[in-house]
């Protein structure tokens, strides 16, 4: 018997040697950040472009999200972000790989676009040069993010030496209360077993809450794994799973299609006794969290007073957000809401925003900016009105990219302000220098900019 991630492991082992295997990569995805230097070493050592129709590649951490600032590459003022971008749009063109450039259709942040193209399915394996890979786990592949230097193999080989990794089954059980969300899960239960909780490990979801759970909120659970520690973050295919992915612009079609989804029928854990840990989460009672600290660990219910200090890390980490003990997240004054990056840029996450926005105002003094992750959630928003409530209610509505979940582009958190962010980490100058970040849901991130405060 085996696990669902051991059984998509296993199918794609070429040979072993010591303690690690040789992995077949069926999805290589690209950006402007991780790549330059494989490209570089490629040319150096003479090595050939093994797989190019399996690579696929976007422009996102470096786009600016201004309209106004991104019609042409040449036009970004920023020199390291110019280049990067330049950088890609040539060695793409170059190996013949394709690139969903600032102007594409399908332009988006890499972990968004692969499962709406469909080019993140069931029983793939998939990797890219960022963390935060596991995201593409929601979808029942092995999913990861690797090195600059592994960025070059895969290029050369299709293929990455890796060590199996031991399993652990998190188990998600009750029904969620109203306007909590599975960011508001992914957050508790960091805070609960830390953040190397799933150190070792490749963890999967389970349990009737996920089973009940819609994709894109699926994804916004495995995109957290490795802030949790794990560099894997698994999900079973079901129902749900292959209608998100039916018609999809690279799933396949007709015949082909059915083929396909034989192919994955096995694909689920054979017995809870195949892992080799399982720790558990009953979410029936679960409030909406709030992160306080420089770490998603120290995340909070929202009502919840800030605990006491027991560390130097707890003293410096209080020092730089600017709080105390016994305080509260409502006494904190927030300066900015960012609604977006590739935890919480989907549709599901614009409409809950818009839901909550729609009639409203954001509170004076409040800057609430919504950032799409991809031109599809773009396109929707503007099918579907939900751009009139953001602007009528004072939202800045952006155009897709990274944005404000890191500091690498135009946008960028002022210090010692306060952001209310969708996004998926908190630590020291993540948005900007000294800025201070609040780790939360769409739901409590829309609630935030209509009052002024965390609520």
């Amino acid at each position: 018997m085996k696990t669902l991630f051991e059984k998509i492991w296993d199918r794609h082992v070429i040979t072993s040697k010591d303690d690690k295997d040789l992995l077949y990569i069926d999805l290589h995805l690209i950006h402007e950040v991780t790549s330059p230097q494989a490209f570089e070493a490629l040319r150096i050592k003479n090595r050939k472009f093994r797989r190019p129709d399996l690579t696929f590649a976007t422009m996102d951490h470096n786009t600016p999200t201004r309209i106004e600032n991104r019609k042409n590459i040449s036009e970004i003022k920023d020199k390291l972000s110019k280049e990067q971008l330049e950088t890609l749009e040539k060695n793409c063109k170059e190996y013949g790989i394709e690139l969903f450039d600032m102007n594409s259709e399908n332009n988006g942040i890499v972990h968004m676009i692969g499962p709406e193209m469909g080019l993140s399915l069931p029983g793939k394996t998939i990797v890219c040069g960022d963390s935060h890979t596991a995201t593409h786990g929601a979808m029942g592949a092995i999913a990861f993010g690797i090195g600059t230097s592994e960025v070059e193999d895969v290029f050369a080989t299709q293929c990455i030496w890796n060590k199996k990794p031991k399993n652990m089954g998190v188990k998600i059980t009750g029904q969620l209360g109203e306007n909590i969300s599975s960011k508001d899960i992914i957050l508790k239960l960091i805070s609960k077993y830390s953040t190397s909780f799933g150190s070792g490990y490749a963890i999967e979801f389970f349990g009737d809450t996920i089973e009940n759970m819609e994709m894109e909120q699926r994804l916004t659970l495995s995109n957290m794994a490795i802030e949790g520690g794990a560099k894997f973050g698994i999900i079973k295919p079901d129902n749900k799973t292959i209608e998100y992915i039916r018609n999809r612009k690279y799933t396949p079609k007709g015949k082909a299609f059915e083929k396909y989804l034989k192919s994955i029928e096995d694909l689920y854990t054979d017995d809870e006794s195949c892992y080799d840990k399982i720790i558990s989460l009953d979410v029936s009672n679960l409030k909406r969290q709030v992160s306080y600290g420089t770490n998603p660990s120290m995340t909070c219910d929202i009502d919840e007073y800030f605990p006491k200090i027991k560390s130097e890390e707890d003293k410096k980490s209080y020092e730089y957000m600017g709080i105390k003990e016994n305080m509260r997240a409502s006494e904190i004054k927030v300066d900015t809401v960012f609604i977006g990056s590739c935890t919480n840029g989907r549709i599901v996450d614009m409409k809950i925003a818009a839901d909550v926005i729609k009639g409203n105002k954001v509170k004076d003094g409040i800057r609430c900016i919504i950032v799409p992750g991809s031109m599809e959630v773009k396109r929707y928003i503007h099918e579907k009105g939900l751009d009139k409530i953001f602007l009528d209610a004072g939202c800045e509505l952006r155009e897709p990219g990274c944005s404000y979940c890191l500091a690498m582009n135009d946008d960028k958190i002022d210090e010692f302000k306060h952001c209310v962010s969708t996004s998926n980490r908190n630590f020291e100058g993540r948005q900007g220098r000294l800025s201070r970040t609040h780790l939360v849901s769409p739901y409590t991130a829309a609630l935030c900019a209509i009052e002024g405060r965390i609520v």
